[in-house]
């Protein structure tokens, strides 16, 4: 088994990929600034409370490890946001250090070459009015991830939902098979739990949805 590292792992996808990758057999590390809330108590769990724009925690996280996945989340907000690209370009250059291929990074439906498939109102109102400055940095991130020479995969989950894991989900890869949709955050865990031994989407940008 692998040890993998979840940056933003304290809630949402972040918190079920913790969850996920226990149950596979993985040793986790779990990086966020609130790591100590986290309600799992394993022997194959560390808890590393730190800030991902932090190089510090940032590199002492990464080394020895097999595997990064990253989970960073923020509210919706109209301020300029730089969480996601700069947090990324010190997981990169982590990385690169300590000899860390796999990465596997979730953004978010129309982040990139995907903005404009979540539907008219997702499209027009919703993700410019509240969501424009995370998705212009998600679009940085995405493209620092592009230029690096890492075996990554950049996951787009579709519209978030509570519901619990089935494992039935899609991954769409061709962008004519792009469309808004909904999918559990346990199955978007599922999923990016999956790639860690997997290369089927390697350097490719899935689209999820249930």
């Amino acid at each position: 088994m692998a040890e993998i590292l979840i940056i933003g792992a304290s809630r949402g996808i972040g918190l079920e990929t913790v969850k996920m990758a226990l149950e596979s057999g993985h040793g986790v590390r779990a990086l966020a600034r609130s790591a100590g809330d986290i309600p799992i108590t394993h022997a194959k769990l560390q808890k590393l409370t730190g800030s991902a724009l932090d190089q510090a925690d940032v590199d002492l996280a990464v080394k020895g490890c097999d595997a990064v996945i990253t989970a960073l989340g923020t509210p919706p907000t109209t301020r300029p946001v730089r969480l996601f690209s700069a947090s990324m370009l010190l997981v990169i250059e982590a990385m690169g250090r300590h000899g860390v291929r796999r990465l596997i990074a979730v953004t978010g439906i129309g982040a990139g070459d995907s903005r404009g498939v979540g539907g008219f109102f997702y499209t027009k109102l919703f993700q410019p009015l509240l969501l424009g400055t995370v998705y212009q940095d998600k679009d940085r991130e995405e493209a620092v991830i592009r230029k690096s020479d890492l075996d990554w995969t950049i996951v787009r989950p579709g519209f978030l939902t509570r519901f619990g894991r089935t494992g039935k989900y899609r991954a769409l890869t061709e962008p004519s098979q792009w469309e808004g949709g909904f999918i559990s955050r346990a199955n978007v865990a599922d999923f990016l739990v999956r790639q860690i031994d997997d290369e089927t989407y390697l350097r490719q940008t899935p689209l999820l949805i249930d």
